[in-house]
């Protein structure tokens, strides 16, 4: 069969399409913003890409189109496939259809760490022998490929996005998925281009635990930070599974029934996990590790994938081994590289809280150092959230553990960054708002020392900055 898919560089449709390859399809997408990883990605697995949207990428004909949720009518493409009446379908719905339907999914759901939830309990499952099927937003190192098949009997693992499926069907995408298993990692608002508050995404996550079976489980945060009180409303609604929850130690209450994570390091490299102990008296059962990752939110998505894995019958030491080997995804706390003892790391992260917890987790790294060094965050606001301004009040108070901060202003950015810069200064953050990125560039490069983390924080390509970032260095460093 010839499948066609329209928005293919998305990170979720471009996992999509090395599915469909992978069951033999012939698969054709087109997209406009065609860029590393995912192009990379897509073109090594044999996939066609055509720049662009057209009426002529739809010639000859596609047996079946699959719509991103990214293109909406008015799109050229759209348009022509309606016009001829061909097939068509929402990457969602091929997924339940094709790929999902009778196995146990775990499905990973949250404002935040979809991603590196979901990479860790892919690993821990695949480190285990179950060799289990995923698709993940996201390219893992470790795993290869954004998405793979897996053993047909064995646990899948799905990124649950809460944004809306595509032009023609506006549920979240994650209903589609009816999974055996579901975490629910955090909520908070998001998304403003298409939910007006934060009780329109409470009402799509509760259409989600309304696909649970009562003999799965709902793995639900409950740390007060990750929006407990949002997720517990969610839970209020109805449940008809049993749930599980995790979080802090310190601010879990049923002790005994849940999951909880200690750290023993301030940057979360070392922790420890306890599983629950129901009756058996066993209150102190924490169990240390020590990995490649940082900051409280990354032990708390540690813990949610653990917990997910042992209901898949892995035992506690067998996953904590695989965190201790885990390499998270590209482009979640990513080293691209270092020159002259400056750090350059990209990192994912496009929200408020995500931006706070990422400085967060990256600054105790830095002082340990004891180089001197400054953690300088570079932030393109370019998410649809972003752009509206919906979050700038809380922009200035997400960059208080960084020494620095560049913010980029780019062309489609609806709102001014002066004020976010004046209130980060009276917080106590250098910072500075640049609209030319050769500039911004250049500056990075001539003022940074020996010791800096840059950490360049997008939900895009941000005009290749890394590579032209180190490569500023580089040439810095020889002329030096």
């Amino acid at each position: 069969m010839h499948l066609h898919v329209i928005g293919i560089c998305g990170t979720f449709m471009g996992s999509l399409a090395l599915l469909a390859r992978a069951r033999g399809h012939r698969v054709t997408g087109s997209d406009v913003n065609v860029y590393p990883p995912m192009s990379t990605q897509l073109a090594e697995a044999g996939i066609t890409l055509m720049e662009g949207y057209a009426a002529d990428n739809l010639v000859p004909a596609p047996d079946l189109t699959v719509v991103g949720n990214a293109v909406s009518r008015g799109n050229p493409e759209v348009e022509a496939l309606l016009e001829r009446g061909l097939a068509y379908t929402s990457g969602p719905q091929w997924l339940c259809d094709e790929v999902l339907t009778g196995r146990p999914v775990i499905a990973i759901a949250g404002t935040h760490g979809k991603t590196t939830t979901a990479t860790m309990t892919a690993w821990i499952l695949e480190c285990a022998g179950l060799a289990p099927g995923y698709l993940i937003g996201g390219v893992p190192p470790q795993l290869g490929d954004s998405a793979r098949i897996g053993d047909p009997r064995a646990p899948f693992v799905v990124e649950a996005d809460e944004y809306d499926t595509a032009f023609f069907d506006k549920r979240s995408k994650f209903v589609h998925y009816r999974p055996r298993i579901a975490v629910l990692n955090n909520l908070e608002f998001d998304h403003a281009d298409i939910f007006p508050d934060l009780a329109a995404i409470e009402r799509q996550f509760h259409h989600l635990v309304r696909t649970v079976p009562a003999g799965g489980k709902l793995v639900v945060a409950a740390d007060a930070v990750a929006g407990a009180e949002a997720l517990e409303r969610v839970l209020d609604q109805g449940c008809w599974t049993p749930v599980t929850r995790f979080g802090d130690e310190s601010g879990i209450e049923n002790a005994g029934g849940d999951w909880r994570y200690r750290l023993i390091s301030a940057d979360g490299s070392h922790f420890a996990l306890a599983p629950p102990f129901g009756d058996s008296g066993e209150a102190d059962r924490f169990v240390e590790c020590q990995w490649a990752m940082r900051g409280r939110h990354n032990v708390a998505n540690a813990c949610a994938a653990v917990a997910a894995a042992v209901e898949c019958g892995v035992s506690l030491a067998v996953a904590l081994e695989a965190l201790a080997r885990f390499a998270p995804p590209r482009r979640r706390q990513e080293l691209r590289g270092e020159v002259a003892g400056v750090k350059v790391i990209d990192d994912f992260a496009h929200h408020p809280t995500a931006i706070a917890t990422t400085l967060e987790g990256l600054a105790p790294g830095v002082a340990a150092e004891g180089q001197g060094g400054r953690l300088w965050a570079v932030i393109e606001p370019r998410s649809n959230t972003m752009k509206l301004g919906t979050m700038k009040a809380r922009l200035p108070a997400s960059v208080t553990a960084a020494d620095r901060v560049s913010w980029f202003a780019g062309p489609s950015l609806g709102w001014s960054l002066e004020e976010t810069v004046s209130e980060c200064r009276a917080l106590g953050v250098e910072a500075e708002v640049e609209q030319d990125l050769d500039a911004l560039i250049a500056k990075i490069a001539n003022q940074s020392r020996a010791g800096d983390w840059v950490v360049v924080m997008s939900n895009g390509g941000f005009g290749g900055i890394h590579e032209r970032l180190l490569a500023a260095l580089a040439a810095r460093e020889g002329e030096a």
